[in-house]
């Protein structure tokens, strides 16, 4: 991973509307990539480790009312609810994003195309699920800007990226082998990491970047699956214990 931000002057600023931030939102909250991923580590979160140090936040309770059970994602209402990153949290949601997502050959990164905006709607919205993310970002922003000063005297966003990436290294991934005293922030940073992956891929050029092409007629008659696509789907399906279910022709 590597980020292609200037530690000393990159302030992330917004290039998205509300009302285009809510219609990733929406696809976000639909998309299976976020839903099902959020559950890959609930066995370990089961044993979790509390060592190490944790910030202690008092956030505000969010008070604003949703858009109801039937909104309209084509035109969402322009200001649903107050967003609730600060300009630092935001900066600080960029340049891990782009650690994530990073710019290469004409893929934009994570925050070219205003991923940063979506993730400041989902902490802000107020929906039991995007309220639970909310604790779980917003501890772990603080932090990651705790060890940064704990180790260097610095918060993130001013250092090196060589400094950056130490930090990075030891939270980036939770399993049996992340040591006790990273294994609550690299939990923390896994649900980071599944919703940047998941907003990103949501954007035109995200769903570009992997192929997807959407509602596209096809002429004449549908030919299938390919069988390389069957054969992924059995093997899901397979690890999954649900052969029973499995494409059959």
């Amino acid at each position: 991973m590597h980020s292609q931000k200037s530690v000393d002057s990159y302030k992330y600023s917004s290039g998205m509307t509300r009302r285009e931030s809510l219609k990733w939102l929406g696809l976000l909250a639909a998309g299976s990539a976020v839903s099902l991923t959020a559950g890959c580590s609930k066995v370990l979160e089961e044993t979790i480790s509390t060592q190490g140090h944790w910030p202690s936040l008092e956030l505000p309770a969010i008070t604003a009312k949703g858009y109801g059970t039937d909104p309209n994602m084509l035109l969402p209402p322009e200001s649903p609810w107050p967003l609730t990153l600060t300009n630092k949290q935001l900066t600080l949601v960029a340049i891990l994003a782009d650690y994530i997502v990073p710019r290469e050959g004409d893929s934009p990164s994570a925050s070219d195309v205003d991923v940063p905006s979506v993730i400041n709607e989902w902490v802000s919205s107020p929906y039991n699920g995007q309220q639970k993310d909310r604790v779980t970002i917003l501890h772990g922003l603080a932090w990651i800007d705790d060890e940064s000063i704990l180790r260097y005297k610095k918060i993130f966003a001013k250092l090196k990226a060589v400094e950056q990436k130490a930090i990075l290294d030891d939270i980036a991934y939770f399993d049996d082998n992340t040591p006790a005293q990273f294994q609550r922030i690299a939990n923390a940073f896994l649900r980071f990491k599944n919703l940047i992956l998941g907003a990103y891929f949501c954007t035109p050029q995200g769903c570009k970047d992997i192929g997807y092409l959407g509602n596209v007629p096809i002429a004449g008659d549908y030919p299938g699956p390919t069988a390389q696509a069957k054969a992924h789907l059995d093997n899901v399906l397979a690890e999954l214990g649900l052969t029973q279910y499995a494409y059959k022709d």
